[in-house]
């Protein structure tokens, strides 16, 4: 990302994205949270009319299916068994990151110019790497839309996001739940009272070292307790705390003077984006006042439109979230895979279909 100018690079961001932004993503390789260690290397697309970029995809080459939430483990185990390489492969995403954003960047009113461009230049690429396929994960709905149409297999899957329905404050938001879900919800903040936890929302402004240091010891816990790696560190959540101080909120909850636990959020001018929790001490209730009603709360307060608290948890929709349909699209090189992938991703389509057609009974 460094050898993209910055200023460049973000002029051609939507809403202000932080995720997609060039301070994110080139802290994570400054901080080496990409790159050999994990197996994402850094493979960016620039396309430059001159000396001005007109175009950019976020690009790696992958040696696992670390961080994508998009699994295709089945994929690089039917390679294997057919005595084919499915590594290096190609992935346009953000390391680690559920949420839908720019995959395929553009100069605004060329994009049927330059998505051409990008597709054509990723797959060239792919070919001169030895790459089995390539792949995009969560992109723009204009951007999928053109990918599907230059014949990529499509994928489904369903997260849980909210939508501010101009509500005044949390108690409008309630008011509109159903009965049952305002009850639970009200049991389980005055839950979190009850206990004498406190609750601090920052910026980048006002987080301190000793915050941060804090957050990134719940955020390794996590990690320690469910066997996962932890890919961020402190000096990664502080340089993007200092670069952009206005797009990152973070709560943490105190405990008779101890911090004891922590969620990191981050802000476009429209959306808020959920991403980590940690804790040390159980307080009964807390992951949700944290994560999702501190959220809604900001949400409100600072007139955010959607909050994408991250992937999978059908436990959200009692808490006010909906089920929301997402789409990535992948290409394969290999001619003898491509219609087992094809059958694959059709069946996935139909039983994504059929799962949320059941959380429909479930909406709050």
């Amino acid at each position: 990302m460094e050898e993209i100018p910055a200023s460049a690079w973000n002029a051609l961001i939507k809403d202000h994205h932080p995720l997609v932004r060039h301070e994110f993503l080139s802290a994570m390789e400054k901080h080496h949270c990409v790159g050999k260690t994990f197996g994402w290397l850094a493979r960016h697309i620039g396309i430059y009319e001159g000396d001005r970029l007109i175009g950019a995809m976020p690009l790696y080459e992958k040696y696992n299916c670390l961080g994508e939430f998009v699994f295709d483990h089945a994929w690089a185990q039917a390679y294997e068994q057919m005595g084919m390489r499915y590594f290096p492969k190609l992935v346009s995403a953000i390391p680690y990151t559920p949420a839908i954003g720019q995959r395929l960047i553009s100069e605004p009113g060329r994009e049927a110019e330059i998505f051409s461009l990008l597709l054509e230049t990723a797959l060239e690429f792919a070919g001169q790497a030895g790459a089995s396929s390539f792949h995009c994960l969560f992109p723009c709905a204009n951007e999928q839309d053109f990918l599907e149409q230059n014949q990529l297999f499509t994928r489904h899957d369903c997260q849980f996001h909210w939508q501010n329905r101009n509500y005044q404050d949390f108690e409008d938001f309630l008011s509109r739940l159903t009965s049952r879900k305002r009850k639970k919800i009200r049991q389980e903040r005055s839950r979190v009272t009850a206990s004498g936890t406190r609750l601090r929302i920052m910026d980048g402004y006002t987080a301190s070292e000793k915050d941060w240091k804090d957050f990134t010891r719940f955020y390794n816990h996590t990690f320690e307790e469910k066997w996962g790696v932890a890919v961020f560190n402190q000096s990664f959540f502080q340089e993007v705390a200092r670069r952009m101080p206005d797009q990152v909120v973070l709560v943490l909850a105190d405990m008779k003077g101890d911090c004891i636990a922590g969620a990191l959020m981050y802000r476009s001018d429209t959306t808020l984006y959920g991403r980590h929790w940690g804790c040390v001490q159980y307080v009964d209730s807390l992951h949700f006042e944290a994560c999702y009603y501190q959220g809604i709360e900001y949400c409100i307060r600072h007139g955010l439109q959607f909050f994408e608290p991250g992937a999978q948890g059908e436990h959200k929709i009692s808490r006010g979230f909906v089920p929301i349909l997402t789409r990535s699209s992948h290409w394969v090189a290999e001619d003898k895979l491509k219609k087992p992938i094809e059958d694959f991703t059709r069946r996935e389509r139909l039983a994504v279909h059929e799962y949320m057609q059941q959380l429909q009974s479930m909406l709050p």
